[in-house]
């Protein structure tokens, strides 16, 4: 398992304190973007940058020593680390899901196995593995994918499907005819498969992963349908996805910055006409402009009345339907925007974009990658829509739902 190697004096202790490290952080990030996707993960110095920063503690409580943020604040500061690579801002937002992980199991075990707020959870959630009931715990074997950020974990969650006898199980109460779970697991016990090659968010190493017959106490594991830490905004079973839109919104705020910048410095070699004087320019920008504040505006808003619900005791179902499924909706809205516009301004930057030494040229497929992620896809779009019409969403967690 890593060392932490981060003494807690160095760490900022309130929100604002670790948005200006996130702030400082992107220039260097931007300046590593080209070594980060050779390398297809993290350099070990970046992850250390990030742990320093305060930024894998985002999510865990006071008692913890960690930052608790809200989850407006933590978008903030994922923005800012997008601004600088995307890549990086993934794994940020991923590790600092541990803090999250952590409310759904005893207290007393999350505490022996998170000893500081520092350490780094990987993994795919979904139950694509196999864990079969022993006396103690289970015995867990499968391979899963987009395990983001694995290279540098501590311990990795992985959904699992549980037999018992070699039958599935079902869950005790009735509600699921064959019972999930998350397992977690020592980095060391998983064998990473070396195969992520993309066409963009190379350096976030999600490779696939194997765990083969390997023992996890029960107490080691969690289902997101129970809160066994103390109650908290955080400790909900969408809170680990909801700021994870941060990336593609700093992906987008980071290409209108440097279009702008461009445009400020280009005249038009065939009329001489400055850039900043052309119609086609101004309004490209503006349109542009206009769509990034409002979707910004869009995932906020939702974010933060969601949050004021919950800080004040409710629960997701104290939210009116069109409040709870804009929040999700916002998500997916952020994702494709996001992508709209860098290429967009891909195409507005002309043969300027098209080299690799172009950020427009790694925002194109990096924006287009994390699209594909599920928190983007359609499967949002039909959970909320099912929802708001009071039928079966088919990825209720994005709500807050668990059965």
């Amino acid at each position: 398992m890593n060392t932490v190697r981060t003494p807690v004096a160095q760490v900022p202790e309130t929100a604002a304190e670790l948005l200006a490290r996130a702030r400082e952080l992107a220039p260097l990030l931007r300046e590593r973007s080209d070594e980060i996707e050779r390398a297809r993960r993290l350099p070990a110095d970046v992850v250390d940058l990030l742990r320093g920063a305060g930024v894998f503690r985002m999510a865990f409580g006071r008692e913890w020593g960690g930052l608790e943020l809200t989850s407006v604040e933590q978008t903030e500061v994922v923005e800012a680390l997008a601004h600088g690579d995307a890549s990086a801002a993934w794994c940020a937002v991923m590790g600092a899901s541990t803090g999250v992980y952590s409310a759904f199991l005893e207290p007393a075990v999350a505490k022996e196995m998170f000893p500081g707020p520092d350490l780094v959870t990987a993994g795919l959630l979904q139950p694509t593995g196999r864990a079969e009931r022993v006396p103690g715990g289970f015995r867990l074997s499968g391979r899963w994918s987009f395990g983001s950020g694995i290279t540098h974990a501590d311990w990795v969650t992985s959904g699992a499907f549980i037999y018992e006898d070699g039958k599935p199980y079902a869950s005790p109460d009735g509600s699921n005819a064959h019972a999930s779970r998350q397992f977690l697991v020592p980095r060391e016990q998983v064998e990473i498969i070396d195969n992520w090659y993309t066409t963009g968010m190379c350096g976030t190493g999600s490779c696939d992963y194997t765990i083969s017959d390997v023992f996890v106490p029960e107490e080691h594991t969690f289902t997101f349908g129970k809160v066994k830490g103390r109650p908290s905004p955080l400790a909900q079973p969408d809170s680990f996805t909801r700021s994870m839109c941060g990336v593609a919104l700093g992906v987008a705020r980071a290409a209108l910055d440097h279009t702008r910048e461009t445009a400020l410095g280009r005249t038009d070699r065939m009329t001489d006409t400055a850039w900043a004087d052309t119609f086609r320019v101004q309004v490209a920008l503006a349109e542009c402009e206009a769509d990034f504040n409002a979707t910004r505006s869009g995932v906020y808003s939702s974010m933060g009345r969601q949050w004021e619900v919950l800080a004040a005791g409710g629960t997701p179902d104290d939210l009116t339907p069109v409040e709870r499924a804009a929040s999700p909706l916002a998500w997916v809205h952020a994702f494709r925007t996001s992508r709209a516009i860098v290429n967009r301004l891909y195409d507005l930057l002309q043969t300027w974009s098209i080299n690799r030494s172009s950020p427009m040229d790694r925002w194109m497929r990096d924006t287009t990658v994390m699209c594909q992620h599920a928190t983007a896809q359609d499967r949002i779009l039909q959970s909320a829509g099912a929802y708001l019409l009071d039928s079966k969403p088919e990825f209720g967690i994005c709500l807050g739902i668990v059965k």
